[in-house]
């Protein structure tokens, strides 16, 4: 008799549980994993937004564009060389496969704040709407950190 009883409770909360879970992962596609906003001296105007996006859905996905409150332009960047020069350009998105990662680094693509509305401290969250080419839109926090120390150990030991 208990059973009947607890039998459309259960019913319930299996329903809940597999509508909540079906909501999670549609918004569950894009996410990030670490990242940071380069700390710069008071006087520079610009700095740059590094992070890593994971996509978990079964297509790829483009970032098309970010936005901030901290600074007048957020770009999307790459570093190319040209003619044996090393240049920064501006580009229209990136591809995140199937899947797959993209991470944003110093030494590759990137995040561009430019025009930063006031100085940023250490550690103060700064805000990223991340726009992708399906209409989807994510925010990402990320502290403001100087480059990341172990990475530089690490590249200093390779070095070596």
């Amino acid at each position: 008799m208990e059973f009947k009883t607890l039998k459309p409770i259960f019913k319930q909360m299996f329903n809940f549980v597999a509508l909540s879970c079906a909501s999670f992962s549609v918004f569950a596609n894009v996410v990030m994993t670490e990242g940071h906003v380069r700390a710069m001296p008071d006087t520079v105007p610009n700095t740059a937004a590094y992070f890593t996006l994971e996509n978990h859905s079964d297509k790829t996905v483009r970032l098309t564009g970010v936005t901030t409150e901290v600074a007048k332009e957020a770009q999307l960047h790459t570093i190319i060389e040209e003619q044996g020069m090393v240049k920064m350009r501006h580009v229209e998105g990136f591809d995140i496969p199937s899947h797959g990662k993209l991470t944003l680094s110093p030494s590759g693509e990137h995040v561009m704040l430019i025009g930063l509305k006031a100085p940023l401290a250490l550690d103060q969250q700064v805000k990223l709407q991340l726009a992708f080419d399906d209409g989807e839109n994510l925010t990402i926090t990320l502290p403001v950190a100087k480059q990341a120390e172990n990475a530089a150990e690490h590249e200093h030991h390779h070095h070596h």
